[in-house]
């Protein structure tokens, strides 16, 4: 059988060598074996998939504000790139523990420690130049970021001290809940210094700060903003209860004291106004005194006036004396 095979395929052979045409021969593959020749499969197609919608944070930044840094110093204020000054000396000195207690560096933990609070016990002892100042001293370290933010809003003041033009502000975001933090955040042109001025005038503002939109602003403020230090210009602590209520909600306020106007009674009575505040700091403002040294700032430890360096020491409230 295999003969006849071999002679079949000889012929044939033969017959292509003489010119014969002849159909191409293609020998079917076996059942169970797929072809070692056979050409690799395509790859699959994918299935359509319809596309993640990706949210992009917003990247538009608050508006940016010029404020004339030539004219606040002249004014006494705190300036960067100003030559060294005693007013600038003092505020170094009265920051550090701040920062320390903002940052978990104090002797012990502070809640709420980035979140400052500066205020009287009645207007014109000159809380909002201390504001100003202190904010102004924290932009020029290297580490932090400050927020200043003008609380006092039955009489704002701070608007007018940097020279900037009315916007809105905090009472916007208060009434507005569809307003957003970057729609009324300004970027100053002191680098690491944003404010919020008061906003838009309203007949109920001082209800307004205490209401609970107020609470739930400071909470978001201070839990979207960790790493910033937060300071807020607030009212007088004897004259309406919206400090008080603002006060709750703080680490760490600064009660500024004009030397020789204010009444030792009022000041005792408004440090029991924010007993509750875990750390109280009471700044001396347009202090005079012959033993200061050539910083010209003075800094100690006391509650209200006349006391001596031993009578000093059992107090707990530092006082910070700044001309």
């Amino acid at each position: 059988m295999s003969s006849l095979i071999e002679k079949a395929a000889q012929r044939l052979e033969q017959l292509r060598q003489a010119g014969a045409d002849m159909p191409a021969s293609t020998p079917a593959p076996a059942a169970s074996q797929p072809s070692a020749s056979a050409a690799p499969a395509a790859a699959p197609v994918p299935f359509p998939v319809a596309e993640r919608e990706v949210r992009i944070p917003d990247a538009t930044q608050s508006k940016a504000v010029e404020m004339d840094l030539e004219t606040l110093r002249v004014a006494g204020f705190v300036t960067p790139h100003a030559p060294r000054s005693a007013i600038a000396d003092q505020f170094r000195v009265i920051k550090r523990p701040l920062l320390a207690n903002a940052t978990g560096k104090g002797a012990a933990p502070v809640p709420n420690g980035n979140l400052i609070m500066v205020t009287s016990a009645m207007p014109g002892e000159g809380k909002s130049f201390t504001a100003i100042n202190l904010a102004m001293s924290i932009a020029m370290e290297l580490d932090y970021r400050v927020l200043l933010v003008d609380a006092d809003v039955a009489r704002p003041s701070l608007r007018q001290a940097l020279g900037l033009a009315a916007s809105p502000g905090l009472l916007d975001l208060l009434i507005d809940r569809k307003t957003q933090m970057s729609d009324v955040l300004l970027r100053t042109n002191v680098d690491k210094l944003s404010v919020l001025l008061s906003g838009t005038p309203h007949p109920r503002a001082t209800e307004l700060l205490a209401s609970d939109a107020m609470t739930s602003l400071i909470e978001e403020m201070g839990q979207r903003y960790p790493d910033r230090i937060i300071i807020f210009d607030s009212p007088p602590l004897l004259l309406t209860t919206e400090a008080r209520v603002l006060a709750t909600h703080m680490g760490q306020i600064i009660v500024v004291v004009q030397a020789e106007k204010t009444l030792q009674s009022q000041v005792q009575h408004a440090m029991t106004t924010i007993e509750a505040c875990p750390v109280k700091l009471m700044l001396l403002n347009q202090a005079r005194g012959g033993d200061q040294d050539a910083y010209g700032y003075g800094y100690g430890y006391g509650y209200g006036y006349g006391q001596t360096a031993s009578q000093a020491a059992d107090a707990n409230v530092p006082v910070a004396a700044a001309t």
